[in-house]
């Protein structure tokens, strides 16, 4: 997989990498570093969906941050692996999102996510609703399933 896929069903698939700097002694992807794979995709998503973390922070005082995550671990990513890391939508709020994450290699699940974003104001770190552009394109993916 070398390119990004963005299907109607509202999955965003991303492709990554294991790099040695990814594993542990034992050549193991170190746990930590699939959040660090989970965030990547869903910055991509959103670019995908055409907004830039950065534009949505300066136009309009929000950013993105994780409420709740919870994972699990099924089976191993080693050094070299070619992975798709995906972010699905399951359900969007005002001010926040949920969305499904995977890391799988060919046909085989790794490690599953539910995560939990809250859109949040920059100057005052609370709760806000989402900028409406971000809001209609949202809408947009969830209707079309």
């Amino acid at each position: 997989m070398t390119e990004v896929e963005y299907s109607a069903q509202r999955r965003f698939v991303w492709p990554v990498r294991v790099y040695h700097e990814d594993t542990d002694g034992a050549g193991v992807v170190y746990y930590a570093n699939y959040l660090r794979y989970f965030e990547r995709a869903r910055t991509e998503w959103l670019r995908a969906l055409g907004f830039e973390q950065p534009d949505l922070a300066a136009q309009h005082g929000v950013v993105f941050v994780v409420r709740s995550i919870a994972v699990e671990y099924l089976l191993p990513a080693r050094f070299n692996d070619a992975l798709a890391v995906s972010v699905e939508l399951a359900s969007a709020g005002a001010s926040q999102i949920r969305v499904n994450q995977q890391v799988s290699r060919a046909d085989k699940t790794l490690v599953q996510a539910q995560v939990r974003l809250a859109c949040v104001s920059i100057a005052a770190l609370k709760p806000v609703k989402m900028p409406e552009p971000l809001s209609v394109k949202i809408s947009e993916k969830t209707r079309t399933t």
